[in-house]
């Protein structure tokens, strides 16, 4: 079966991963899940196996919702984003405390950013999860109050985004700037040529 357009499915609400997607031209529906997936980490889960696992829940989740409503048939992308440091997995923070534990802890050290990425066409899936090593400056009490008292933590894993107010903190990064944002185009761009997707134009030189 051939793709219905060049359009697929997006599920996923991060408004970042939209912006990543138009800026390498990809054509997008979003298609949100009927249910919630639980990202709850189970006991003892690793943050690679924790990511991946929620990645392609959603993805499954997604692909149940565009079969029980006989959407046409695309591409289905799903991603999740965590960090981690000291092996700890650093979620949403749920309030300003929470917040503020978690920029001390990445104060004056390198952690890493997880960003699985998973894409399924008919019955095909793949998957593949990016690595990135991210070194923050060290901060004072002060500057970390100001910056929790924005309202930019509290919609990003680990309580920062690379994009916004908290890149004055990094001082240096080892990996992928878009996995950081919350979608490596490398590898996303990967995944989607492998369902028979162009993303360049063909060339008409």
């Amino acid at each position: 079966m051939k793709l219905a357009d060049k359009k697929i499915y997006l599920a996923s609400k991060s408004p970042r991963r939209r912006e990543l997607l138009r800026q390498i031209g990809i054509d997008f529906e979003l298609l949100l899940n009927d249910k919630e997936v639980d990202e709850q980490v189970l006991p003892n889960e690793k943050p690679a196996d924790y990511v991946a696992r929620v990645t392609r829940d959603k993805l499954l989740s997604a692909r149940q919702t565009m079969l029980y409503r006989q959407l046409p048939m695309r591409p289905i992308l799903s991603a999740d984003t965590t960090v981690v440091v000291d092996d700890l997995i650093l979620g949403k923070p749920a309030d300003i405390r929470e917040a503020v534990d978690m920029i001390t802890r990445l104060s004056g050290r390198t952690h890493q950013v997880l960003t699985s990425v998973a894409v399924a066409f008919q019955e095909q899936m793949w998957q593949i999860t990016q690595y990135s090593d991210v070194a923050f400056e060290a901060l004072t009490d002060d500057m970390i109050r100001a910056y929790c008292s924005t309202q930019e933590p509290f919609d990003k894993a680990g309580g920062y985004g690379i994009q916004g107010l908290a890149s004055i903190f990094i001082k240096d990064i080892a990996g992928s700037h878009s996995g950081i944002m919350g979608l490596p185009l490398f590898e996303t761009a990967q995944l989607l040529q492998k369902t028979g997707m162009r993303i360049l134009p063909q060339a008409t030189l």
